[in-house]
């Protein structure tokens, strides 16, 4: 498939799946029109870049669906300069996008996943629920996939008041959320439901039953 073919299929994906479902920030717009997907996507599934579907990787991952990302970053409301917490890489789409926007990205997989070579970007390998300590606080957290449950050890890792986006599993649905962190509680708000990629090593703990 050529480049231009991906440009074309770039465009379409911008106008069919991102402004009709939300994504009005023209920022997102502008930085998902131009980043090309196709460079983080396996080249034995490159045909499938700009589906609205989860792209299978190795290891038991997979890339949210452009439409996912775009609403995630709508939602973060990132600005130049600020400091993000990206949990749940992938190959690193969502990390140059952030990078784009101006941000300074801290980005975590785990060990043996995917590659991720994206200028700018520092890449912490390791459990997805356990950060990137070093590098706090964080003006956001960016968790790139659905969650049982945000653990308090992301939140810590946060400024007071810092942004929160992510997906919550609850009774097997994948809800969009946002929502901030203050005196280190944090207020999540579910905004829509979307098929989201869940991410490994959030799950809540067990409620006993007596």
């Amino acid at each position: 498939m050529t480049e231009q073919n991906f440009s074309s299929m770039r465009t379409a994906m911008v106008e069919s799946q991102l402004r009709t479902s939300a994504v009005d920030d023209q920022r997102v717009i502008a930085v998902m029109a131009k980043v090309p997907r196709e460079d983080y996507v396996p080249a034995e599934r490159r045909a499938m870049t700009y589906v609205d579907r989860p792209i299978p990787l190795d290891g038991d991952r997979a890339l949210n669906p452009p439409l996912v990302t775009g609403r995630l970053l709508k939602e973060a409301d990132v600005q130049a300069g600020e400091k993000v917490l990206l949990i749940g890489a992938a190959t690193g789409y969502s990390a140059a996008l952030l990078a784009e926007l101006g941000a300074q990205v801290t980005a975590v997989e785990v060990e043996g996943g995917a590659e991720i070579a994206v200028p700018g970007v520092t890449v912490v390998r390791g459990p997805l629920a356990a950060g990137a300590s070093a590098g706090a606080p964080y003006d956001v957290l960016f968790i790139d996939g659905a969650v049982e449950e945000v653990p308090a050890a992301l939140v810590q890792q946060l400024v007071d008041g810092g942004r929160v986006v992510t997906g919550v599993v609850e009774r097997g649905v994948a809800r969009l959320c946002s929502g901030r962190a203050v005196a280190g509680v944090l207020g999540l708000a579910s905004l829509a439901d979307m098929e989201m990629v869940v991410l490994p090593g959030f799950a809540a703990p067990e409620q006993f039953v007596f």
